[in-house]
């Protein structure tokens, strides 16, 4: 019998923070979702990952015993390929994640830091971090774009400047690194940073963030529960049937504009007009996923007097889409995009173009594209237009959701 590879991925759940703040006496980790743990939940998402990986959840030493029982149903569940271990934490989180490290096996290369207390994270966020980390050997951290105007505020709560929020990134876990970098850092400093990326960034390496999920949110008061609990309730699936949504938008040619189109930039092509970046694609992609949710429309959503949005590029509204999306319930089952258009010649970059959009919606995307034959306004080259269909499904659990969503294709 041929012996399995040993894996060469290994995810830290670090499981050994307070329930202060959640109102429980016990830690956080352990606190109930839906008849299962925080700890149970984050651990099926990342078990659920596409390759064979070494889990060590790192517990309080008071829980060894509870969380190897937690490790063992969660490793029955989804039929786990890889060793899950667990090991006792230390006073600081620091301390925690340097007994993970110790822990891992000599043929890990890459190595992912994920909190608990981020249950419902999916496991295709978790594959996409390794995928980032592979191809660049940087840390790479998933984050969502700041929404919000940031205001900066004295101890006197006065209004003191705005903070860019082009800057700004609400970043998340898992956080991934190359092994040696992680563990360089994590010898040679000893400043107690928020998270693994403080880190790494502070010993000289190059972080970079991806794109992240709605779902990676961090529970952390009893209002974060409450949404858990709401959106993989069994009975708000019951409720909520799964949806179809459609979508169609049309820009017409600029020549000062850049050509966006299906969230890539295309050099030399003349760019769409618009409050935006002109992307018809993404734009029919948003309309079809709020139609879909019950949420209204593109316009409504992100209405062209919003300053915020003025130039934005597609990556901004999808995110903001997939989050509304999530708050109402739904997941994402998959997406089909239909471009109609003269130029640009779209084949080349298709893979490229689905791979993005499917990376920030966590879900398959289809891309098509046609001509009119030389009929209509996009025959006559005046301009571009995209259709697009979406199903929507309601949210059950993090566990495995590629095996979750039934794929349906729909044509456009």
């Amino acid at each position: 019998m041929t012996e399995t590879p040993a894996p060469t991925v290994g995810v830290i759940v670090v499981a050994a923070g307070s329930g202060t703040r959640l109102g429980h006496s016990h830690p956080k980790a352990f606190v109930h979702l839906q008849g299962r743990s925080l700890l149970e939940h984050a651990l099926l998402g990342v078990l659920g990952m596409s390759e064979p990986v070494q889990v060590i959840v790192v517990a309080p030493e008071d829980r060894l015993g509870e969380a190897r029982a937690v490790a063992s149903d969660a490793s029955a569940a989804i039929a786990a390929r890889g060793p899950v271990t667990v090991v006792p934490g230390g006073a600081t989180r620091q301390q925690s994640v340097d007994r993970g490290l110790a822990a891992l096996g000599a043929a890990v290369e890459i190595v992912l830091v994920h909190d608990a207390a981020r249950a419902l994270t999916p496991s295709a966020l978790c594959d996409r971090v390794v995928a980032a980390v592979r191809a660049t050997s940087d840390g790479a951290i998933p984050g969502l774009p700041v929404i919000d105007t940031i205001k900066r505020v004295d101890a006197s709560a006065f209004i003191r400047g705005t903070v860019d929020r082009s800057e700004l990134s609400a970043v998340q876990t898992p956080q991934g690194f190359p092994r040696a970098v992680l563990v360089a850092a994590h010898d040679t400093l000893t400043d107690q940073a928020t998270d693994d990326a403080a880190l790494v960034a502070a010993a000289g390496h190059a972080v970079r963030v991806i794109a992240g999920s709605p779902l990676a949110f961090k529970i952390t008061t009893p209002d974060d529960l409450d949404r858990a609990e709401q959106l993989i309730s069994p009975a708000a699936a019951a409720i909520a049937p799964p949806r179809i949504g459609t979508g169609l938008d049309v820009h017409a040619f600029s020549d000062t504009a850049e050509l966006w189109l299906a969230g890539l930039k295309w050099p030399g092509e003349r760019g769409l007009s618009g409050h935006s970046d002109g992307d018809v694609a993404v734009h029919a992609v948003c309309d079809a996923l709020l139609g879909a949710a019950g949420l209204g429309d593109i316009g409504g959503t992100f209405g062209t007097a919003d300053a915020r949005f003025a130039g934005a590029h597609g990556d901004v509204f999808l995110i903001e889409t997939l989050r509304l999306v999530t708050e109402a319930g739904f997941t994402v089952g998959n997406v089909s995009v239909q471009i109609i258009g003269n130029r640009p010649r779209f084949a080349p970059r298709r893979a490229e173009a689905e791979a993005l959009l499917a990376g920030l919606l966590g879900a398959p995307v289809n891309i098509a594209a046609t001509t009119t034959d030389a009929l209509g306004f996009t025959g006559r080259g005046e301009g571009i237009a995209a259709t697009a269909t979406a199903l929507l499904l309601p949210i059950v659990s993090p566990a495995r959701p590629a095996v979750m969503r039934p794929v349906l294709s729909l044509g456009v």
